[in-house]
């Protein structure tokens, strides 16, 4: 594909997210979750593992410890056998009870709003904040790059680069502000069911045509 001006760059990929939309109308976070405390924690766990298996284990989870006063004051040992079978469980153990313990501490046990807040959290990062800004609170401070939507935007033409933080804020200059939260579920949703790592299947993809790395 020959280079494209700033302008045509945009204006492709705001088709992309276009015809995806269409695709996957039921396009929405995987981490099943009932407060902006039970996505905060299911996104912790989610680290290096499936959305799946945090789910298998969080309604024991948030059924022992519904909130973060509970969670605060919880035995390390108990949480660390519940989510045993995400990996990391230690670490994790540490990272969400630490979490809970810091929101009681310092915001009442409420999960604040603000991307400063969050991430001076422990256990939460940049890629973690987004996640709870944009789907508990529909705040679009900017947008989650996993693995899928790391794979994608590169096969798609929308970045070059490696590093998370540099991809989103490529990303972040191509859409507006209140496609940045839909936008990762569109390429997380495609990434799982037809932009697959190693087989994607070029000839069932909506935006094959848009795609320079596609072989249809």
């Amino acid at each position: 594909m020959p280079r494209e001006s700033k302008r045509a760059l945009r204006e492709r990929a705001n088709r992309i997210f276009e015809l995806l939309a269409e695709e996957y109308p039921d396009a929405e976070c995987a981490l099943r979750h009932r407060s902006p405390f039970e996505l905060a924690v299911a996104t912790i766990l989610s680290a290096q593992t499936t959305d799946e298996r945090v789910n298998m284990v969080t309604p024991e989870l948030f059924g022992r410890y519904p909130d973060a006063h509970a969670l605060a004051a919880a035995d390390l040992a108990e949480v660390e056998e519940i989510i045993r079978s995400t990996g990391f469980y230690r670490n994790k153990a540490r990272n969400i009870v630490g979490f809970a313990q810091a929101l009681v501490e310092e915001h009442g046990g409420e999960v604040p709003r603000s991307m400063e807040a969050l991430t001076a959290l422990p256990g939460v990062g940049r890629k973690t904040a987004n996640v709870i800004l944009g789907n508990a609170f529909g705040i679009d401070e900017g947008i989650v790059v996993d693995t899928h939507v790391k794979r994608l935007s590169r096969r798609l033409g929308l970045t070059r680069e490696e590093n998370p933080e540099k991809i989103e804020r490529d990303l972040m200059v191509l859409f507006p502000r209140e496609r940045w939260t839909l936008l990762s579920h569109l390429l997380i949703f495609h990434g799982r069911r037809v932009c697959d790592a190693r087989r994607p299947r070029c000839e069932a993809c909506v935006v094959a045509g848009l795609c320079p790395s596609s072989r249809v």
